[in-house]
């Protein structure tokens, strides 16, 4: 009995060694990754900040030709990098799956995010401590995707001020439980604020972080500080036609676009601004201010937030991106009761949208709009921020990027590879290209190709220079940014070469693959 026992002590010894010795390897590894070599100098891997906002058009900040106070984001651009030609999936989720999975959002079949490695597990893995504050807006909770701590809400859009769905119900989360929205003094984009900078205070420090935060602003119902409105009431008088004038030509005087670059065409179905009565213009006042109010507040919010990285000594080895998930929304969607009763939109009990005039200003000098895979939808203005990482800042850069680009890049800053299979499933490529070269100040190998869809109904596909459209366009994307000469008739060939391509991709994806059985 007794040499039964010391037979048995000395296995769980074994086993209890061996498990510990494996972990130092480990450990050891992780610890080797920590300094990355750049091509002529040696920097310790950097936090990384993804700030999301939701629904902002083009033209809407004012580095990027905006009459919006933004000195926080104008102070990141001009310290950083200004990108001029970055790309969403025009839509807030399959913008988000994309991000999240590095991969073609039909591939992972969108809010499912099946068939990846998510961002937050390959930066987990890499060693670094992952955080989300903001909307999600995908299947399950952050918390099952590789995120260590969550604050926000799951699904698509709230109210502000109470928490609750558009569609009804409450589904704010404090990492898995149910999270109580307080009944007074409480806007998302200042909670998402306080619970980001909340959990970098509580974050294991000898680590590197990554943090993902996803405002909902400035989407509709539009929502703002009273205080904040009434800096840009009077603003809006002048109407949408002339916001396009004046914001285009802030745009070639900053170097975002070119001097001679047109506006795209004001479509048939809109009204002249001064058709509409005084009353009228007021009321359209009103929403454009407040939908720039809550822009000012999220730029209010990320200069508390970087301040907050300056207290704690990480602000020059962190990289900050910021963009939007998409193009300005044109949906006209204010409820009947707030028309009734006018409810103001500081008050909780409104819901009020603007609709495609201001949309179409906010893009300036783009075509389209949200959901639509035109430059309108799809093009975004976008921020890089790192004192220790970016060669050259202050420049404009007009290189092709998309959001799938964010994947490839932080796995590449962390020193993590990417696998072929992640928890026993083949995952497929990833799609995404680092974004490293381009903060070095070089040119990167660009894109093969870009697929876009929104269910199927809006679609493109990029290859170079040329663009398809709704497989019934085709554009020279960079002599014709705001895509109002098709060129189908002229070149045949280009255009049936990228339907046939176009179809191809559609058709491999799980989604696709299902329908046709």
């Amino acid at each position: 009995m007794l040499k039964t026992n010391e037979k048995t002590m000395t296995l769980s010894l074994n086993i209890t060694f061996t498990h510990y010795f494996f972990t130092f390897i480990l450990l050891s590894c992780l610890s080797c990754t920590t300094n990355r070599i750049h091509s002529n100098y040696t920097v310790k891997r950097p936090n990384i900040v993804l700030i999301f906002v939701d629904d902002m058009g083009y033209s809407d900040l004012g580095c990027f030709g905006s009459e919006i106070k933004t000195p926080h984001l104008d102070s990141l651009a001009a310290n950083g990098i200004r990108f001029t030609n970055f790309h969403n999936c025009a839509k807030c989720e399959t913008t988000r799956a994309t991000l999240i999975s590095g991969r073609f959002h039909p591939e992972v079949n969108t809010t499912q995010l099946n068939n990846c490695m998510t961002i937050a597990e390959g930066m987990k893995a890499g060693g670094y401590h992952t955080i989300m504050s903001g909307k999600w807006h995908l299947t399950g909770n952050p918390i099952d995707h590789g995120f260590d701590r969550y604050f926000g809400f799951l699904n698509g859009a709230v109210n502000f001020f109470t928490g609750e769905s558009t569609l009804g119900g409450k589904k704010f989360r404090l990492d898995k439980k149910e999270f109580v929205v307080p009944d007074k003094e409480f806007y998302t984009t200042d909670a998402f604020t306080d619970y980001a900078i909340k959990f970098l205070n509580e974050r294991e420090k000898d680590k590197p972080f990554f943090l993902y935060l996803a405002h909902n602003a400035p989407h509709y119902p539009l929502h703002a500080h009273k205080k904040d409105v009434d800096k840009y009431r009077g603003t809006y008088r002048m109407g949408w036609n002339v916001l396009r004038d004046q914001r285009l030509k802030r745009m070639k005087e900053q170097g975002i676009i070119s001097k001679d670059q047109k506006l795209s065409a004001t479509p048939a179905d809109h009204k002249k601004f001064s058709d509409l009565s005084a009353e009228q213009q007021d009321h359209e006042d009103l929403m454009m201010a407040t939908y720039a109010a809550m822009i000012d507040c999220v730029d209010q919010n990320i200069g508390r937030f970087v301040n907050h990285l300056k207290k704690i000594d990480v602000f020059d080895n962190t990289l900050i991106f910021f963009l939007s998930d998409n193009g300005a929304c044109p949906f006209q969607r204010s409820t009947p009761d707030t028309i009734k009763n006018n409810l103001k939109p500081w008050d909780p009990k409104s819901f009020w949208t603007y609709d495609k005039h201001w949309a179409h200003a906010c893009n300036t000098p783009l075509r389209k709009y949200k959901q639509n895979q035109h430059e309108g939808g799809t093009r975004t203005s976008m921020i890089a921020h790192w004192p220790q990482g970016i060669v050259q800042p202050g420049r404009i850069d007009r290189q092709l990027g998309h959001v799938v680009d964010f994947h490839a890049t932080c796995l590449d800053l962390a020193g993590v590879p990417y696998p072929t299979t992640y928890k026993t499933q083949n995952i497929g490529p990833q799609r995404g290209l680092s974004l490293d070269p381009i903060l070095k100040g070089k040119q990167r190998i660009p894109h093969k190709e870009l697929f876009y869809t929104f269910k199927s109904k809006y679609s493109a596909l990029q290859t170079g220079d040329w663009k398809l459209v709704d497989n019934k366009e085709l554009y020279n994307i960079k002599d014709d940014i705001i895509e109002m000469n098709n060129l189908k008739d002229k070149h045949p060939e280009k255009f049936n070469e990228m339907k046939k391509r176009w179809a191809e991709l559609n058709a491999s994806f799980p989604d696709n693959k299902k329908k046709k059985k």
